[in-house]
């Protein structure tokens, strides 16, 4: 692959070597890095990171190819779901966090219109100055009266609504650890000016949180865990006065996650539509994302004192919003999309919903049916 990438972009080679560069100084000053680290500053750090560098990354000619992306139906079905809690709440604003390219918030505030519930403001929070830009424009040539009602914020504002998070999860930093006689975590050193792995005893913050998880684990196990997930949910709780936060995300329950047959973890590198395993190459260049943990997810929720308003896989949850009657005047590429979206060897089962509500008495449509709590 990276003789590929080096032929095909030499302007991205450069990127990742200057990335490279900064990478090795920080680790000649501060020591190694363990992977949490390594992995904000290969996502987030400014001027480099992945997310904020100015790359072409969502859809067709990018790094993946996100649900929003696949077809606007995916988006009319949320926008099915924000529509409930909006009349429900006078006032009710939506926060959408990492917008990408702009297209989930066009398409459901376009359907909103059409179902009368438009809300009050459409927050997003960017971290990229180059994603806002293009959002910006996206919504200005497909929506222009309904520009005024967005709003970029750069920290969690206050507001009654909807907090609406697709595939942010996975791109949140994880330690990645081993199971050995004791239980080790993966850090990033540097020799020869390459970077390379190194295994250190878990520190105390991880060790603890992998103890009270009680899952025993054979010598060799290789895996990630979110220890900023908790901190994370509780500033949303604090950011949400009254309505509903919709996570939409792959992984799966904690027992599965750990389960003894997924010995090597969960972390996938994207690039130009290629997935591996290797986030020591292709620096600020490719995307780094680890499965969701819904077990914890959820403990993260009810510990912050939310309630769980339910659990299911995307396929059910669409289903629920009203995708059948939404597919009744599509075209074949539509329906080839939509198939993307529901069946069980593509998005369908993979990817799952959690919704968890604050001061809201209302029974929500998209987990009316099928709900999989159970399974956590």
């Amino acid at each position: 692959m990276k003789n590929l990438f080096i032929s095909q972009d030499p302007g991205a080679e450069a990127h990742s070597q200057k990335f490279l560069q900064y990478l090795l100084t920080l680790i000649a000053q501060e020591g190694p890095l363990n992977f949490a680290r390594f992995m904000e500053l290969a996502l987030y750090a400014p001027g480099l990171g992945y997310y904020v560098a100015g790359a072409h990354k969502l859809g067709k000619g990018g790094d993946f190819v996100t649900a929003p992306e696949l077809s606007s139906l995916f988006s009319k079905c949320v926008a099915a779901q924000c529509a409930e809690v909006i009349k429900a709440i006078p006032g009710a604003d939506i926060l959408e966090l990492g917008a990408g390219s702009g297209r989930m918030a066009l398409d459901i505030l376009k359907e909103l219109k059409a179902l009368n519930a438009l809300p009050r403001h459409y927050y997003i929070l960017e971290l990229s100055p180059d994603l806002q830009e293009r959002q910006r424009i996206l919504l200005a040539q497909h929506a222009p009266e309904l520009l005024e009602r967005v709003r970029w914020v750069d920290r969690l504002p206050q507001l009654k609504g909807i907090i609406l998070a697709n595939e942010i999860l996975d791109a949140m930093p994880v330690h990645r650890f081993k199971k050995n006689d004791e239980l080790m975590e993966y850090y990033v050193d540097s020799r020869n000016n390459k970077l390379q792995w190194e295994l250190k005893p878990a520190g105390s913050e991880l060790k603890e949180a992998w103890s009270s998880y009680d899952i025993e684990l054979r010598p060799g196990y290789e895996s990630e865990i979110n220890l900023q997930l908790p901190s994370f949910i509780k500033s949303l709780e604090e950011s949400l006065q009254q309505g509903l936060m919709l996570f939409i995300d792959y992984g799966f329950p904690r027992h599965e996650y750990y389960h003894l047959e997924r010995s090597m973890g969960t972390l996938m590198c994207h690039y130009q539509q290629q997935a591996h395993g290797d986030p020591l190459i292709l620096l600020g260049i490719q995307d780094i994302t680890a499965h969701v943990d819904f077990t914890q997810l959820a403990e993260a929720g009810l510990n912050a004192g939310l309630e769980l308003a339910g659990f299911l896989n995307q396929a059910s949850f669409l289903i629920n919003c009203g995708l059948s009657e939404l597919m009744q005047n599509t075209t074949t590429n539509e329906l080839l999309a939509v198939k993307q979206l529901i069946l069980p060897t593509e998005m369908g089962e993979l990817f799952k919903v959690m919704g968890f509500t604050k001061a809201l008495d209302l029974r929500l449509k998209g987990f009316k049916e099928h709900d999989q709590r159970h399974r956590l």
